[in-house]
């Protein structure tokens, strides 16, 4: 991504605000639904607010900027202060990727509102346009069930007790699983292969 900057600064400086925001955003609705699902955790470690700072983590930032790719500071919460510890955690799961989602719908019809005005606003059309881009990888990616991902979380929730168990096991060869989603196996990845295509049919729905 640090190679946009000297070949098209323009887009690069577009993509840096875009995931700035949507990493923001989707940690911060982890924050804002385990505070009202009851849990104070996030409160307390000053998460449950729109402030980049508190949501960016350093080494993932720098990821992004050389790799394109990287995360955010994960959201703790404690199950024990919830009132229905399975589904609440769903839930609290589930707020960041939607999240995503719902920037990615909203900016669309932003989008496509200026398409059938016919506002010639190319500025905003194409930030617009990486901006839901961007948040579509973030929160389909997020729903992946491989930890520490969102969707491993969401798994385990609609899992019985023992199945949970069992699959809590898999945690810990998440982060050879991740590697093995992302980096190329050959020519490509299973991201490239899987998702890629996925997010891809979506964004041509939301691009008017």
């Amino acid at each position: 991504m640090i190679l946009n900057l000297f070949e098209n600064p323009i887009f690069f400086i577009f993509a840096v605000i875009a995931l700035v925001v949507a990493i923001t955003v989707h940690e911060a609705s982890h924050a804002k639904m385990a505070d009202y699902l009851g849990d104070p955790t996030p409160r307390l470690q000053g998460r449950v607010t729109l402030n980049p700072l508190s949501h960016l983590d350093l080494v993932g930032s720098l990821f992004i900027l050389l790799v394109g790719f990287g995360w955010g500071k994960p959201v703790e919460f404690d199950p024990y202060n919830l009132r229905n510890k399975k589904k609440d955690s769903v839930l609290i799961s589930l707020a960041g990727p939607m999240s995503n989602f719902l920037i990615a719908v909203l900016s669309s019809l932003i989008l496509y509102s200026l398409f059938f005005l016919n506002l010639n606003m190319p500025v905003i059309s194409s930030f617009l346009a990486i901006l839901i881009q961007l948040n579509l990888m973030l929160g389909v990616f997020n729903l992946v069930p491989i930890h520490p991902l969102d969707g491993f979380k969401i798994v385990e929730g609609l899992l019985s007790n023992e199945q949970a168990l069992e699959w809590r096991k898999l945690e810990r060869f998440g982060f050879i699983f991740l590697l093995l989603f992302i980096f190329p196996i050959g020519n490509s990845s299973i991201f490239q292969n899987v998702l890629s295509p996925l997010i891809a049919f979506i964004y041509r729905f939301l691009i008017p």
